[in-house]
């Protein structure tokens, strides 16, 4: 005994409007197909929910007990339907993203401003932390998706490439530095290095061979490398999306040489689960900001 949702609208919207011909027109259907519904109906229930005579329709004992748990039912699934709809056409949704504070004050705001200009109904979610606390709001479930560098050894997440970028020196404005044309990692050996805590200071001594480097500082966020490298206390390097903070703080940028080194920077979701349209439009929007 299974009616069909087809049977169900049906009985309901003859219940609704007591009349056969307004309800096969509300359906879009015809009378006679209307009139087939409800005895496919009876049939599958073994009983009658309603009677018919030329003049008028009345719904029996059965009829008047279905009728408000059928239409309950289908207002429940119409309205689950249309919040499906809302979802994918993107006019409803949330987007939880994590990224480090660096990424967070500079690129992440312009990119979602950017996104909400374009769907205004998207509530996007930027919860900024630790470089390492990116990978752990992802698997937590606390974030749909993390933005952050490269890991080793590669974080249990599907990761997606964004961008990559080269290494830059950043330094006091009249600093010994700006009158040279060329930086390289030797000249930066020179003066103290304020660096971050973690990969991002032990990967880069690993991979500069040139010169000795050995921070004099480490420090959990860049704003704080920053803000320590404008009161004179040593340089710092750092990504050149950090431009609008870097000119803030009053500082100098300039690109680093032999090596030139880079870092990239990955999407992280987590394994085995699929984004809400909302989170993975705004992963496609994200890829294309990135590389205006």
């Amino acid at each position: 005994m299974n009616p069909t949702l087809r049977q169900m609208r049906a009985f309901v919207a003859v219940a609704k409007t007591g009349n056969f011909t307004l309800a096969a027109q509300n359906l879009h259907v015809t009378q006679s197909a209307l009139s087939g519904l409800i005895k496919e109906l009876e049939q599958t229930l073994e009983a009658k929910v309603i009677d018919r005579s030329t003049r008028r329709i009345t719904l029996t004992d059965i009829g008047k007990e279905l009728y408000p748990l059928f239409s309950q039912m289908i207002d429940d699934l119409d309205g689950a339907l249309a919040n499906v709809a809302d979802h994918t056409s993107l006019k409803k949704g949330i987007v939880r993203i994590a990224a480090p504070q660096l990424l967070s004050c500079t690129l992440l705001p312009e990119a979602i401003a950017a996104y909400r200009a374009q769907y205004p109904d998207i509530e996007v979610r930027l919860k900024d932390t630790e470089v390492e606390g990116v990978i752990a709001r992802v698997l937590s479930g606390e974030a749909d998706l993390g933005i952050g560098p490269e890991r080793e050894p590669a974080p249990p997440l599907d990761s997606r490439p964004l961008f990559e970028m080269p290494f830059a020196l950043v330094f006091p404005i009249g600093h010994a530095l700006e009158r040279q044309a060329r930086i390289t990692w030797q000249d930066v050996a020179r003066f103290p290095l304020i660096s971050l805590q973690g990969q991002f200071t032990e990967r880069l001594l690993d991979e500069v061979q040139a010169a000795p480097l050995t921070p004099a500082n480490e420090v959990t966020f860049m704003t704080t490398a920053l803000a320590m490298a404008a009161a004179g206390l040593g340089v710092t390097v750092c990504m050149p999306y950090a431009a609008p903070l870097v000119t803030l703080y009053g500082l100098v940028m300039k690109p680093l040489e032999e090596p030139v080194l880079s870092r990239r920077f990955f999407a992280y979701t987590r394994q085995g689960r699929s984004l809400s349209p909302a989170a993975e439009s705004f992963m496609t929007f994200l890829d294309d900001f990135v590389v205006r």
